[in-house]
């Protein structure tokens, strides 16, 4: 398989939040703003590639030392330390984005998204260069989603919704109804 087509899968065909449901907490919660929805999905497609290469490397010592079973501990010790680092780096650099993000930002740590790519990377027996391309299209999916979702709820925000659809039912019916379009590209790739 080639690289575009590892990229374009994981970004479009199978877009972890609208067709795989992960990452739905950050992308719920971080959605409201177009600027956070950004700033989030840059920092978890950042953490997804660096600790999705990490994660390939140490998962084939695991694989030699014959410790798989340690797999996901290690995995999320890589990810935790990732997001010190974008923690870290975001309130040296950008102050605003960093009280934006708020509570979500250390919750990178345990978006189901990362965790996931590294493990389905690992089971999947990617090469290196594969694994990177599926974390980074993973992320652009993910930003992609965020960017989409948050112009909507900012148009949506102009508009007189009845009052038993405010918030977060209106929210879950814009994420179906996307969901539901996302699913249009599942025969671009067989």
């Amino acid at each position: 398989m080639n690289f575009f087509m590892i990229l374009l899968s994981a970004m479009l065909v199978n877009n972890y939040v609208f067709v795989r449901f992960l990452g739905i907490c950050p992308f719920l919660g971080v959605s409201k703003k177009t600027s956070t929805a950004v700033g989030m999905g840059v920092a978890v497609t950042f953490v997804l590639v660096m600790s999705s290469a990490l994660s390939w490397l140490l998962d084939l010592l695991l694989i030699t030392l014959k410790l798989e079973f340690l797999r996901t501990i290690i995995f999320i010790l890589v990810i935790a330390t990732f997001v010190q680092f974008v923690e870290a780096f975001l309130k040296k650099t950008n102050r605003t984005l960093y009280e934006a993000l708020g509570i979500y930002l250390p919750l990178i740590t345990t978006n189901c998204i990362i965790l996931g790519i590294a493990l389905l990377n690992s089971t999947s027996k990617y090469s290196f260069l594969e694994a990177i391309f599926n974390a980074l299209g993973a992320g652009l999916g993910f930003l992609l989603a965020l960017i989409i979702f948050s112009g909507i709820r900012e148009r949506l925000e102009l508009y007189d919704v009845p009052k038993p659809f405010q918030n977060l039912p209106i929210s879950m019916i814009t994420a179906s109804i996307m969901s539901l379009a996302f699913t249009g590209f599942q025969g671009m790739i067989k």
